[in-house]
């Protein structure tokens, strides 16, 4: 048990923010701001870097975002604002989530969109998801389909696969009407996928193979095998581990340090990471046994 409360809190500590009265922000070489908080009320807000107060104490949090802007919390609504005090995102989300540092991921219910630092709109809010990808690339997921956008919000497939996931950063596999597709980029380390990717046949750089789930019937093709399947059922636990993480912490308020001593939110993850981990694997087209189920389909057509 000890264990484990370290490398909770390890993670806790890596993966969240620790909020400092010092925290500053620049726009220009003229433009200094910190984050100050009021000791009566617990709430936080900017002043210059002269004590001039721009922003009242009025937000239970306030996330540092890129280098001129923050997300911030207001009772249990979210937005984001630059170090001016403007409004950038209204101040309406249920829920917001940091992204490399300088995107904000916000949204209520089960609709997100993505802005950059600047508050400018990356993608619109009518995603289920959207999450990381190595090679600068995010898979999204729109009507229980995958896509994937790269970093400014250009398509490079669109929603209409039933599961895509990176067993390795060079490779990618794909499953689109039951059917599994491998890509894996022959030359260098991490995938890239070009902007042209309905062309990607004919690049060089690149190797595609159909996956079949009976080995031994077509040669020169792999099999999903057990461990595929393994690590669909895995590749589910990262995902709802941050949900679990992201929907506790997003509830305790604005220090990480006070929450990982308070440790109230310890009985609560093994009954919120269950639920997250359930709708994660519950989707209708990339659940653990989606392969028998089109594999079924095919043989009553």
């Amino acid at each position: 048990m000890k264990k484990f409360l370290l490398v909770i809190g390890l993670i806790l500590v890596c993966q969240n923010i620790v909020f400092a009265e010092t925290q500053t922000a620049t726009v220009s070489e003229n433009a200094c701001v910190k984050v100050f908080k009021d000791a009566e009320e617990g709430l936080f807000g900017l002043k210059s870097c002269d004590d001039t107060v721009i922003v009242e104490p009025e937000y239970k949090k306030m996330i540092l975002l890129g280098d001129s802007s923050f997300i911030v919390q207001k009772k249990s609504k979210f937005g984001m604002m630059d170090n001016q005090g403007n409004i950038l995102v209204p101040i309406k989300y249920s829920h917001a989530e940091r992204v490399l540092g300088k995107y904000l991921k916000i949204g209520s219910g089960s609709k997100y969109a993505l802005y950059d630092d600047k508050g400018k709109e990356i993608l619109p809010r009518e995603y289920s998801s959207i999450d990381l990808l190595f090679g600068g690339m995010l898979l999204t997921c729109k009507n229980f389909k995958y896509g994937i956008v790269d970093m400014e919000g250009n398509t490079i497939l669109e929603n209409k696969f039933d599961d895509i996931y990176m067993p390795q950063p060079n490779m990618m596999r794909i499953n689109y009407n039951g059917q599994w597709y491998e890509i894996e980029q022959t030359r260098g380390e991490t995938l890239t996928l070009p902007k042209d990717v309905q062309n990607i046949k004919g690049n060089e750089n690149f190797k595609i193979s159909e996956i079949i789930a009976k080995p031994g019937t077509a040669t020169g093709y792999y099999s999903v095998t057990f461990t595929d399947y393994l690590l669909k059922i895995f590749s589910s636990i990262s995902p709802a581990h941050e949900k679990t993480i992201d929907e506790l912490m997003l509830s305790q308020g604005a220090d990480t340090v006070t929450i990982f001593f308070k440790l109230g939110w310890i009985p609560k993850y093994p009954f919120v990471y269950a639920r997250n981990y359930f709708n994660t694997v519950r989707t209708p087209n990339n659940g653990p046994l989606s392969d028998v189920k089109y594999e079924l389909k095919r043989r009553l057509q």
